[in-house]
């Protein structure tokens, strides 16, 4: 039997995904839970084999460099599959920040960069990070940073503060944004990408972030990191200078799709969660919880949210496929505020139709509440995005603002 994707339907190559999902990966959950990332580390390994024997590995890439060749209104599909476990991304290695590292990497890196880099990190042979939040500094404003990058000779010395650099923690190398043309009269061309290895001198690991009380490790952390002369050769420029901003957003488009397809994944498993537990949690002898009102309606408007967040996203795919991801700002910034806020919803009632069950560590539920609070802060606070739409709408009424 043939495995290439080439020769199968979508909806079979969909099928196989989520059947393989279920067979080898749910049941590492539980380690996971109790014991973290690190336990099922070795066996997530086995399971990248397997994945790359069946032709279905980095399903966001191009053919042309090893991957399933996948538009994003296909690769949000199997994303939303790969979502209703932690672990499923990072089994076919299409996990943040790699997935946007090796995108930009394929577009914009020398041939150097994509030979010692990319090529490695398609592979799976490493990983990498992004480091662009800094504590200093607003989120919603990524135009001012204080990170440098100056020049000294054929080199960089980075100076800076950065935090939330995603999976820093057994990273090869961080893709950094820096400012380095501080004089530049257009503020989003004041800085650039530079990579830097993980292990350069002056790049220190200040620490483990602990989000909601967990810290994490390796791919599932977040870190605290500084640049304290930290000089890396020019050449590990990523793209041209003073484009730094361009680039991410090429990176964030594309991205967002990718964060909010996988919500809704994480949305169906809770909802599957949340509907067994309802049918089979009895109030009293032969009446189960599913028969209050209040459960029937939590069920009916999980479901409805569900099925308009996929239409929003997919629509939104489409677009950039076709037209671009700045052709497709609005709807963009439309799925990222409106896909977090039901994440959010349908994870809350599923924990409170468990129970008490729902806050402990014996189902998924309490980690997503943990790990997924952030999606309405990071790529964008809802309101910085609501306020995007608002103003575009307000434009056709003429109304500037």
């Amino acid at each position: 039997m043939t495995t290439t994707v080439e020769k199968k339907s979508f909806e079979a190559t969909l099928s196989e995904i989520a059947a393989f999902v279920e067979k080898h990966i749910y049941p590492l959950e539980h380690t996971f839970l109790q014991d973290g990332f690190g336990a099922v580390l070795p066996q997530l390994k086995e399971l990248r084999k397997k994945v790359k024997a069946k032709g279905l590995f980095v399903p966001q890439m191009s053919k042309d460099v090893g991957g399933m060749g996948l538009s994003n209104y296909e690769h949000g599909q199997v994303s939303e599959i790969l979502a209703r476990t932690p672990l499923g991304h990072y089994a076919f290695n299409c996990q943040a920040p790699d997935a946007g590292n090796m995108e930009v990497l394929h577009q914009y890196g020398t041939d150097l960069q994509q030979e010692h880099l990319l090529k490695p990190l398609i592979a799976g042979d490493i990983r990498s990070c992004f480091a662009m939040t800094e504590p200093e500094h607003a989120g919603s404003n990524p135009t001012i940073m204080s990170t440098v990058a100056t020049k000294d000779g054929d080199d960089y010395i980075i100076n800076g503060h950065k935090w939330f650099t995603t999976a820093f923690d057994g990273s090869s190398f961080t893709i950094v944004m820096a400012v380095t043309n501080p004089d530049a009269e257009v503020p989003h061309e004041r800085a650039s990408m530079i990579i830097v290895p993980s292990d350069a001198e002056g790049l220190v690991h200040v620490r483990r972030i602990k989000i909601v009380g967990e810290e994490g490790e390796d791919h599932h952390s977040h870190s605290e990191i500084k640049f304290v002369n930290c000089r890396v050769p020019q050449r590990n420029l990523l793209g041209v200078e003073g484009k730094g901003f361009a680039i991410a957003q090429q990176r964030l488009g594309p991205g967002r799709i990718h964060h909010c397809m996988r919500w809704i994944g994480i949305c169906e498993r809770s909802f599957d969660l949340m509907c067994e537990r309802a049918a089979t949690r009895e109030l009293s002898p032969g009446v189960p919880l599913a028969s209050r009102q209040t459960i029937q309606n939590w069920i009916a408007e999980s479901r409805a949210e569900i099925n308009a967040s996929r239409l929003m996203v997919l629509e939104a795919a489409k677009k950039i496929d076709e037209e671009g991801s700045k052709a497709a700002r609005q709807e963009i910034s439309l799925i990222k505020f409106y896909v977090a806020d039901v994440l959010m919803r349908v994870v809350d009632r599923s924990m409170q139709t468990h129970g008490a069950l729902g806050i402990t560590e014996d189902t998924l539920l309490s980690f997503w509440y943990r790990h997924e609070r952030g999606a309405r802060i990071y790529d964008g606070a809802d309101e910085v995005h609501k306020s995007v739409v608002a103003r575009q709408i307000m434009k056709g009424y003429g109304v500037k603002i």
